[in-house]
This record gives C-alpha cells, structure tokens and sequence, in this order.
C-alpha cells in the first residue's frame, strides 16, 4: 500500500522558498525515500535528520513520544511549533539560528520542520579536529575561540536564554574576517526568561564541560569561564565563581559516572 502524503503544510513568507517542491520532498522523506541530493545526518528514536548540503537545507522529523509529550505539546505546543519558536526568538534577539522555511504534520502524529542550514562545524569538531595543537597558531586559534565561545554564551544568558541541550556540537562555529562567530541548532527545548534561572544557566555550563580533560585543560576552562563572566554584569564575583565550579564538579561527575575519566 502507498504510503499516506503528508498533510498540505504551513509555509513562511521567505522569499523564493518553493514550497510545493519542499512538501513533495517531505512526503517521500517521510516514505523512508531518499531523493536526489539528501542524506541522513545525526538521526535518533525521536527525530529523524536529513540535510540537503547543495540546497543548504534541513529536515527534521518529529517522531511521537508518547502520551508525556502529547499533553506537553496540548500546554506549550508540538516540538515542532516549539522549534520554530524558539529559533525565530533566537533570529529576533540577534543571535544565528537556522530560518524557518516550511513545516506540516504527516500520519501518525509526526510533523516536519524544513529549515537553513547556518555556518559553521561543531566546536567539537574545533577542538578535537582542526585545533589539536597545542602550539604556534593552532593554540592561539584555540584560546581566542574558548574566549569568544564565553562571551557568546555569556550574551545568551545575558539575554535570558537558556539552550535545551548545550553540548558543543549545537554550538556551531565559523572564523571570518579574524573572528569566530557561532551559532544554535536544536533548539526546540530552549527557554527565554528575564534574567535566565541560575539552574539553567548551572545545566548549560555543566553541557559545555562534558569534554573530557584530553579536550579541555582546565586552563581552557578558566578561558572559557572568563569570557562568560564578561558578559554577566548582573552576577556578583562570588555568584559566577561558585557557577563556574558547581558547573565544572557537575559534568565530572558524570563524566566519572559514564566511565569516562580515569
């Protein structure tokens, strides 16, 4: 039996978005076909991934949960809506996110989410790929992007943002014109409050130190946490160290528990 085409989606206004084209694209990605030009990228039990690099697009299918995830999307919306959400939040406050560009509900209780690629590799990739070295200009690089990394996060905060699940491959990376820029993916659990709640600031500093002491010194940390602090104007001395080292103690422990450390 053929399988059912998806629901005739809801289309933004982006200029020059086809959007037949992307709903046609849609139905068979959600038929488990692969046409030209698409490929898997990061898929889970709960989403399943699909990137267009020549397009410059993205695909994310959101799987069903379960009854949790049903009455959540009745109370804030599906993940779906909850994505695009927060990444137009994150475009309006200034910060790289990826654009929105078409989205619609598919059998079965899924939905999709098409949207632009954005800049940049992982900062994981950064540290353990491209910026090993630890001399000459490879460790320069590396110092000024733990630094920019800081304060960009630290801006984030600054704006009352919390990402819902900061490890360093959401937090893509570019270097133009002498300067790192970054930018978020994954942000369908992001929450937006003014001030951001100091437990979510500690669970974001806590993500971004789950590397393992081969990929940050603790020296790399402090530059990190430095450049974080620049930022937080409204956070005593006392309150950003105590942060910092509950944020660090955190992610070592968990570390420790995954058997990770020594």
């Amino acid at each position: 039996m053929a399988p059912k085409p998806a629901e005739r989606p809801a289309i933004n206004s982006e200029p020059g978005t086809d959007s037949d084209d992307l709903h046609d694209v849609a139905g068979r990605l959600a038929a488990q076909e692969l046409p030209a030009g698409w490929r898997s990228d990061g898929s889970s039990v709960h989403a399943r991934v699909m990137v267009n690099p020549e397009r410059e697009l993205y695909y994310k299918e959101f799987l069903p949960r379960g009854p949790l995830e049903t009455l959540k999307a009745l109370l804030r919306g599906s993940r779906a809506t909850r994505a695009r959400r927060h990444n137009d939040a994150l475009l309006a406050a200034g910060f790289t996110a990826p654009a929105n560009l078409a989205w619609g509900r598919l059998p079965g209780g899924r939905e999709y989410l098409f949207s632009s690629a954005v800049p940049g590799r992982g900062v994981t990739w950064w540290l353990r790929e491209e910026l090993v070295e630890r001399s000459g200009k490879a460790l320069q690089l590396r110092r000024e992007l733990l630094r920019a990394l800081g304060e960009f996060i630290g801006r984030l905060h600054a704006a009352g943002f919390i990402h819902g699940d900061l490890r360093t491959s959401n937090v893509l990376a570019s270097r133009e014109a002498g300067l790192f820029h970054f930018a978020l993916i994954d942000n369908e659990r992001n929450q937006h409050k003014q001030p951001a709640p100091g437990r979510g600031m500690l669970r974001n500093l806590m993500q971004l130190n789950m590397l393992l002491p081969a990929d940050l010194s603790n020296r790399d940390r402090m530059r990190f946490f430095r450049g974080w602090r620049s930022q937080m104007g409204e956070l005593s001395r006392l309150e950003a160290n105590l942060l910092a080292k509950e944020a660090y103690q955190w992610a070592m422990r968990r570390l420790s528990a995954k058997g990770k450390l020594p």
